[in-house]
């Protein structure tokens, strides 16, 4: 027995004296076959185990939410996202405080690191350069300079500013700004999509793709759009719910692949129909995936007259509408054969060209003349009947009319919008034309409530 061991250690001690020499059954160890295994280690720095540790039970909702997302299976956390340098402005001074605890075990100086709640597209761009780069072109990025030089109601100070926080900057976005060492409440929370930050971004990516999750499968769903893009002036989720896309989300969205990877995202493969964003933003065929949503548009149909995107005066897009319109029906073409696509172009081409013609021309050539003959007064806008009249003529129901062709929602075309600029333009002609006969100024409501916002377009948009 004890022989036999012998043997068998002294087989296994040989066979290794061949391995490491170099040498077994003649081959060169340089030749051998060798197992070979790779081990991807990833680790965190000691700050960001201590802002996960304490979050998860002061916020175990924030940290649930970014478990369950990409980011944490990335090892993307805190840190990578809020570490700000200590000379920023919008640094938390409250959060620095938290390391001076004497109960926590992460609550000391030694994990100390300056914090801001602001996360930016610029922060982002650091993992996502091009998101960021096409998202800062886009309309989204820059609505709040659009606004500051289209809206009577910022323009004229017909609002308040509790008003425009409440309503108006909440989706077009604040102008962040910090007061006694911490964030503006007139300014902060907010996620709109125009959003002012202090590094001088503009926008937040995480009005889509909301935080901490950071979800791609939220933002490509229409409710994401719809947090917005709804109402009497812009109701594209109520219009895209109503059409024939909507109807098959509706009916098949569960079946939708909504994880796929960005950039892969197929019609027909992954849907079966387009949401805002497979249109708008997603790639198909050789149309490349765009963070810019102000690409792909061949008529600018929320302006007052409906022009090229390249002709919108407060923001040109610099593009051009075929290569735009080519690039649309390319995504139409994946599920639509082409004559079917080029016929829905040209219906909304007429109806472009008879809302222009027909109601809003008109109704600007009286409202000129009102303004020539002093019958209105051009000081304010809003506090005569007949500014409101001309003003949803084209913000309410003109929109809605072209919207409703633009995204194939007949109810929207014709019930809530050219039916109803019927109504309006006869009204608004009526009353005008009684003013330009009788040469009687029209009523101005001297007590017009709460127009007490700023006119002062903001230096940190308008910044020479």
């Amino acid at each position: 027995m004890e022989n036999r061991m012998f043997f068998k250690t002294a087989a296994v001690a040989a066979t290794l004296v061949l391995i490491v020499s170099g040498s077994v059954f003649g081959q060169e160890s340089g030749n051998a076959p060798k197992e070979k295994a790779f081990r991807i280690e990833r680790s965190m720095p000691p700050e960001a185990v201590a802002c996960i540790q304490c979050h998860k039970q002061e916020h175990p909702g924030l940290f649930a939410d970014w478990a369950a997302g990409r980011h944490a299976h990335a090892n993307i956390t805190c840190y990578d996202c809020h570490k700000a340098e200590s000379f920023d402005p919008d640094v938390s001074k409250a959060h620095e405080k938290e390391y001076q605890s004497s109960t926590s075990k992460y609550g000391t100086s030694e994990y100390m690191v300056p914090v801001s709640a602001v996360v930016t597209p610029k922060d982002c761009s650091r993992c996502h350069p091009d998101e960021a780069k096409q998202y800062g072109k886009s309309k989204h990025a820059n609505t709040i300079e659009i606004i500051w030089k289209i809206d009577p109601w910022l323009n004229d100070g017909m609002n308040s500013e509790t008003e425009r926080i409440s309503g108006c900057y909440h989706c077009h976005g604040t102008v962040i700004k910090t007061k006694d060492g911490a964030l503006d409440p007139d300014a902060w929370p907010n996620v709109g999509v125009g959003r002012i930050n202090p590094d001088g971004s503009k926008g937040s990516c995480t009005s889509c793709h909301t935080r901490h999750r950071f979800s791609v499968m939220e933002a490509r769903k229409p409710e994401a759009c719809g947090q917005c893009h709804l109402g009497p002036d812009h109701p594209q989720i109520e219009i895209f719910m109503e059409s024939k896309h909507g109807d098959i989300y509706t009916a098949f969205g569960d079946e939708y692949n909504w994880t796929a990877a960005p950039g892969t995202w197929t019609p027909g493969v992954d849907y079966r129909g387009p949401t805002c964003a497979s249109c708008h933003m997603s790639g198909a065929g050789e149309t490349l995936t765009t963070h810019d949503v102000t690409e792909r548009l061949s008529w600018e149909i929320q302006a007052p007259l409906t022009v090229r995107p390249s002709d919108f005066k407060p923001f040109p897009s610099g593009t051009d509408w075929r290569e735009e319109r080519a690039k649309m029906t390319e995504v139409c073409t994946q599920c639509h054969g082409k004559t079917w696509v080029d016929n829905h172009y040209t219906k909304l081409d007429k109806v472009v060209e008879e809302y222009n013609e027909v109601y809003f021309k008109p109704a600007k050539k009286v409202l000129d003349e009102l303004y020539a003959k002093n019958l209105l007064d051009k000081s304010r806008f809003f506090d005569e009947s007949l500014e409101v009249e001309y003003y949803e003529l084209w913000h309410h129901e003109g929109r809605r009319a072209r919207m409703g062709s633009a995204m194939m929602a007949p109810d929207y075309a014709w019930w809530h919008g050219f039916y109803e600029c019927k109504k309006r333009f006869n009204k608004f002609m009526e009353e005008s034309r009684h003013l330009i006969e009788t040469g009687k100024k029209a009523y101005k409501a001297e007590d017009f409530p709460n127009a007490t916002g700023s006119t002062e377009k903001p230096p940190e948009v308008f910044k020479k």
